[in-house]
């Protein structure tokens, strides 16, 4: 068979003569497809935190409460995929698993296309299809997981840099292709009528006042244009690789073993959305997770035994410090993508008016920044930078890295939180957007070369049965960034108190940095700078 996605029986990528003359030309080709796959997968996940900001900008219906409601379950439920879909390739196979993953993008892209087209669609509505844009986070899981396989362990920080790093990209462009389509009614009469905005608005080249025409459907229906084409592509140029799977089934059948493992997902994260509605967040999160795990446990026949397999990566030790540390810098880059449109427009959108008594109180800021102007830019730093994280960490050691960004990341996080909070009670906050801005700017580029550090070190410290599954398992959880970040925040703000959301995230990446240093830079470390 010599079709280009043939299934590969040999794979021996350490093999120098064997990558030279084979091996990197099918990596390469698999990798240039799985980026902008990855890429559709971020900008779906992440649609909400703009998507919700334009919601209120329009006068929907819901509270602000509700609003950082949807863009929390959406990465609540992306977190929880991600841990079937850790399994998924060597379950089901590369090619099957990528094609079939994108593809089910469509169903949220449309879906939420249509439920914005009128703002009395019911808020469970938007719910469920929050709830499903998680299959976009948790097609990282799988991504990741299948691109580690296809190169040497010498080239583990530029691959993976490159699949994560112009993955994340998806973030920024979806936070510079929604505003912006939003403006003209690019689908005609068959994508509805456009609504008149009550707040004022922006995009990437400028405000758009009160009144003004918007589709804000066009942020759901924008993402069918890549994503058809995507899927074909998938299933025509990517590999199963039968040495990672030998047993993938027909394609039937490994599509039957995808959605059922993304259907365990997706019921655990409805029951942890529930959960959070009677328990603490920090209860509610792990039980998510445990519950998730066990009924991957149970599931009947030839994916029991595989599971099973597989879940040997949790009685290693590294897989929990690498857990830890990915949350610092992947689980901080997602958090603060999900969260910072929104936080810009309560921060700036309003601001302190003291009244005839002399009491304040807070009114509409009329010149506020636009979140839909300037949100893009942290979440641009961060994935542009990425690569550059992979590529130092295989010169110097990923631990290196890992432990200077950690140091960076305590203090713009305490700096954030002071600006912020000088921001929230001030008569003119727009004095402050300029240095919150470039704060959570450098936030952003710190867990970006942290993504690529440390991703570098599970390249290293694991083998090659082990990478793949601990790369997906570490990714999930970190994902739960996605929901912490707006819920913590989100909360705070409404509080009046938005630094103590940064000041608790500085005091985690503190941990951070001890738990790298003791495991991978002191004096008899477990494994030296990996």
């Amino acid at each position: 068979m010599s079709k280009i996605n043939a299934d590969i029986e040999k794979w021996n990528v350490e093999d120098a003569q064997f990558w030279e003359q084979e091996g990197k030309h099918i990596a390469n080709r698999n990798l240039w497809i799985s980026i902008p796959s990855l890429l559709m997968g971020f900008a779906v996940w992440m649609m909400w935190g703009m998507i919700t900001t334009q919601m209120q900008n329009l006068g929907f219906p819901f509270t602000v409460n509700q609003l950082f409601s949807l863009t929390a379950l959406a990465g609540l439920a992306g977190a929880t995929l991600r841990i079937p879909a850790s399994f998924m390739i060597r379950i089901a196979g590369g090619r099957n698993t990528i094609f079939l993953t994108t593809a089910l993008l469509m169903i949220p892209a449309a879906g939420t296309g249509i439920a914005l087209m009128n703002p009395d669609t019911p808020f469970w509505v938007f719910q469920a299809l929050a709830l499903l844009s998680g299959i976009g986070g948790g097609n990282f899981a799988c991504s990741m997981s299948n691109i580690s396989t296809f190169y040497p362990s010498k080239q583990q920080g530029y691959a993976l840099g490159m699949n994560a790093g112009l993955g994340n990209f998806g973030v920024t462009t979806m936070q510079i292709v929604i505003p912006l389509v939003m403006t003209v009614g690019i689908f005609g009469t068959m994508a509805g009528s456009p609504m008149e905005l009550q707040s004022a608005s922006g995009t990437l080249i400028g405000r758009i006042e009160v009144g003004t025409d918007t589709w804000i459907q066009n942020a759901g229906f924008i993402w069918l244009l890549f994503l058809v084409p995507l899927a074909f592509a998938g299933w025509f140029s990517i590999n199963n690789l039968r040495t990672i799977t030998p047993n993938p089934g027909s394609p039937l059948a490994a599509f039957g073993k995808i959605l059922g493992l993304y259907g365990v997902g997706l019921v655990t994260a409805i029951v942890g959305m529930l959960a959070l509605g009677w328990l603490n967040m920090w209860i509610a999160l792990p039980l998510t997770i445990v519950l998730t795990l066990v009924l991957l446990r149970l599931i009947p026949g030839d994916i029991k035994p595989n599971i099973q397999k597989q879940f040997a990566i949790f009685s290693n030790k590294h897989t929990w410090s690498m857990t830890i540390l990915y949350i610092l810098t992947f689980g901080s880059f997602i958090g603060f993508s999900a969260a910072l449109p929104l936080s810009i427009n309560v921060i700036f959108g309003n601001m302190m008016e003291a009244t005839a008594d002399g009491t304040l109180i807070r009114v509409v800021n009329p010149e506020a920044p636009s979140a839909l102007t300037w949100a893009w830019i942290g979440p641009f730093v961060g994935a542009l930078i990425r690569p550059l994280g992979g590529w130092i960490s295989d010169k110097v050691g990923g631990s290196i890295v890992t432990q200077i960004i950690s140091v960076v990341m305590v203090a713009a996080s305490i700096a954030t939180g002071y600006v912020m909070m000088q921001a929230y009670n001030a008569t003119d906050p727009n004095q402050f957007f300029w240095l919150f801005l470039l704060l959570f700017i450098v936030l952003f580029a710190a867990s970006g070369i942290g993504n690529g550090s440390t991703f570098r070190s599970i390249g290293v410290i694991f083998d090659q049965q082990q990478k793949g599954p601990v790369l997906g398992w570490t990714s999930a959880v970190a994902a739960y960034g996605a929901f912490i970040a707006p819920r913590v925040m989100g909360e705070q703000i409404q509080d009046g108190t938005p630094e103590l959301a940064m000041y608790g995230f500085a005091v985690f990446y503190a941990i951070c940095l001890v738990i790298n240093w003791w495991f991978y830079l002191r004096k008899g470390a477990y494994v030296k700078n990996p």
